[in-house]
Order: C-alpha cells, then sequence, then structure tokens
C-alpha cells in the first residue's frame, strides 16, 4: 500500500470558494482513510462533479455578460470621444439612435449641455455643464475617465473569470479520472474477492 493516496496540484486547497481536487494515487489506501465504502466513494465524486459543473454554468453565464458589457463600454468610450471632439469644433453630431429594436431614428445634437451614462443596474448618471465655472469639456472628461474605469474593471474580472474556470476545468478532469479509478478499482475487486462491494 502506499503511503500517500491523494495529492492537490501545487498545494491549492481552492480557488475563489470552488474546491480543489485530490488526485487519488492508491484508491485502496484513499478509501481505508476516507472511512468509505466503494459506493459511497463514488456517489461523492459525482456528487461533487455535479456541484463543479453548476458552478461552471454560473461563471459561464458571468463571462458572456461581461464579454457582452465591454463592448458597450468602449461604444460609450468613443461616443463620448466623438461629443468632445464636435464640441470643441463647434459642430453638430449627427446620430443614429435606436427607438426599439430594429427601429432607429436620426438625430442632430448641436451644443450639448450634458452627456447621460449608463452604469446599469437601473442607474445612469449624467454629466452637465455648471454656468460657467467647469466647461462640458472636463465634465465629458471625467466621463471618459468613469467609463475607462469600467472597461479596466471588466477585462480584469474577465481575466479572473476565465482562470477561475480554467482551475474548475482540472478540478472536473481530476474529479473524473478518480471517479474511473474508483470504479475500476471496484472491478477488480469484484473479480478477485467475488464480492459485490468492496467494505472497509
Amino acid at each position: 500500500m502506499a503511503a500517500a493516496s491523494a495529492s492537490t496540484p501545487q498545494g491549492v486547497a481552492e480557488r475563489r470558494g470552488i474546491p480543489a481536487a485530490a488526485f487519488v494515487e492508491d484508491v485502496e489506501a484513499y478509501l481505508r482513510q476516507a472511512g468509505l465504502d466503494v459506493n459511497s466513494a463514488l456517489a461523492f465524486l459525482q456528487e461533487r462533479l455535479q456541484q463543479y459543473k453548476i458552478v461552471e454554468m454560473k461563471l459561464l453565464a458571468q463571462q458572456r455578460d461581461l464579454q457582452a458589457k465591454i463592448p458597450d463600454i468602449e461604444k460609450c468610450l468613443d461616443i463620448v470621444a466623438a461629443l468632445q471632439a464636435k464640441k470643441a469644433l463647434g459642430e453638430a453630431l449627427i446620430a443614429d439612435f435606436e427607438l426599439s429594436e430594429g427601429i432607429y431614428s436620426r438625430a442632430k445634437i448641436e451644443d450639448t449641455d450634458s452627456v447621460c451614462l449608463w452604469l446599469g443596474a437601473n442607474v445612469m448618471l449624467e454629466y452637465s455643464c455648471d454656468e460657467g465655472s467647469s466647461p462640458l469639456i472636463s465634465e465629458m472628461s471625467q466621463a471618459n475617465a468613469l467609463l475607462k474605469k469600467n472597461l479596466e474593471n471588466a477585462k480584469a474580472s474577465l481575466e479572473v473569470l476565465v482562470a477561475d474556470l480554467q482551475f474548475l476545468r482540472d478540478q472536473q478532469t481530476i474529479t473524473q479520472l478518480n471517479s474511473v479509478g474508483t470504479w475500476e478499482f471496484q472491478q477488480l475487486c469484484k473479480r478477485c474477492v467475488g464480492v459485490s462491494d468492496w467494505v472497509i
């Protein structure tokens, strides 16, 4: 019998609440150490695999949301930059905007007094021009800075999610390998001993 029955990758116990799966090298020693029979171990591994799949679905939904959010923020940055450029030149901005799904209208925006940014979660922020004290350009610069910060945060969150998904996929693979190893051990015990279950 081997002394070490299970090992985790680089000693990681969990990542952001996702428990690490220990690779079982010696199934018999693992079962003795855990005090489990083969069927209980298989049930535990299947339950853990289902938990990983649920977490994966949640993370994939968050990833889709962030991947949709990033282009929206980039579009807002482009629009604020266009408004700043037109304001500096004293020209009107011609824009097409969506009234309803698939229905657009054209607008001519002259000398704007404010810009409204949709932040999500039913929050809209308006940057306006105070009377003579701060020009619209500086207000739009604040809007631009806010959008850039939101874009950086969204990209950083996306990187963390991608790393979490990779970690999760590794844990699923390890759990599947453990299930196969445990099942093979059960089959070996049935052939060798001629019993239907291996009990400690």
